[in-house]
C-alpha cells in the first residue's frame, strides 16, 4: 500500500513532465533492479545506521535506530521494490491516447481531475501489475533484508529467510513446506493479475 501510494505520482511525472535531465531520474528508481542486493542492503544500512543524520534523528525520535527493526525492514523493501511499482504505472499511462488527456483539458479539467477520470481509470491494468508484481517481489526478497533488518524472529525475520534457516538446520521437511507455501501465495497472485488483466481487457467497449 506505501509503494501505491508513492510509486504513482512518481509514475506520473516520470510519464508527462519530460525533461532532459529526466532520464537520470528513470535511472536512478531503475537502480535496485541491476544493483546486487547486498550492494544495496550495504547502503540502505549506512544511511539508515546511527551514525547517519537519519538513524540519529530517528533515535532521538524513538529511543532506538532503524537498523535491525521492522520499520527499517519496510523501508528497506520499499526502495528494494520501488521500480517494481513505478515501471508497470509508467507504462500504463505512457499508453493512453494523448487525445483523451487533450480532450479532458478541453472540458475544463485540471491535472488532479484528469488523472482521476480519465488516466486512473484506464491504467488499471498496469496498476493491478505493479501492486501485485511489488508485493510478490518484496515477499521473495532475500539479501536486502537480511542485510538492513537482521534475522531477528518475530521481528524482522522474513518467509525467505525462515526458508534458509531451515535449509542450514538441515530441517529439510520445514523449509519444504514454508517453501511450497511461498510458491503457491505467488503463483496466486500472479494468476490474479493476468486473469483480471486479461478480463478487464476481453471487456473492454472498444476492443
Amino acid at each position: 500500500m506505501l509503494l501505491l501510494f508513492i510509486a504513482l505520482p512518481v509514475a506520473y511525472w516520470l510519464t508527462f513532465h519530460r525533461k532532459r535531465w529526466t532520464f537520470l531520474v528513470e535511472s536512478l528508481v531503475a537502480l535496485p533492479l541491476v544493483l546486487p542486493p547486498t550492494v544495496l542492503g550495504f547502503y540502505a544500512l549506512i544511511a539508515l545506521g546511527p551514525l547517519s543524520p537519519i538513524g540519529r534523528w530517528y533515535q532521538a525520535l524513538t529511543g532506538h535506530t532503524l537498523a535491525f527493526t521492522f520499520e527499517g525492514l519496510v523501508i528497506g523493501s520499499l526502495i528494494y521494490s520501488f521500480p517494481f511499482a513505478v515501471q508497470p504505472f509508467a507504462a500504463s499511462f505512457a499508453a493512453i491516447d494523448p487525445k483523451l488527456l487533450a480532450a479532458s483539458a478541453t472540458l475544463g479539467a485540471n491535472r488532479f481531475r484528469t488523472f482521476y477520470s480519465v488516466i486512473l481509470p484506464l491504467s488499471i491494468p498496469g496498476i493491478i501489475a505493479g501492486v501485485a508484481l511489488s508485493f510478490a517481489h518484496t515477499l521473495g526478497e532475500f539479501g536486502l533484508v537480511l542485510m538492513i533488518g537482521g534475522n531477528i524472529p518475530g521481528v524482522t525475520q522474513t518467509v525467505s529467510v525462515l526458508i534458509y534457516d531451515q535449509v542450514q538446520a538441515l530441517e529439510y521437511g520445514a523449509a519444504n513446506q514454508t517453501a511450497l507455501l511461498l510458491l503457491i501465495i505467488s503463483f496466486v497472485i500472479l494468476s490474479i493479475v493476468y486473469g483480471t488483466n486479461r478480463r478487464i481487457w476481453t471487456g473492454w467497449p472498444w476492443k
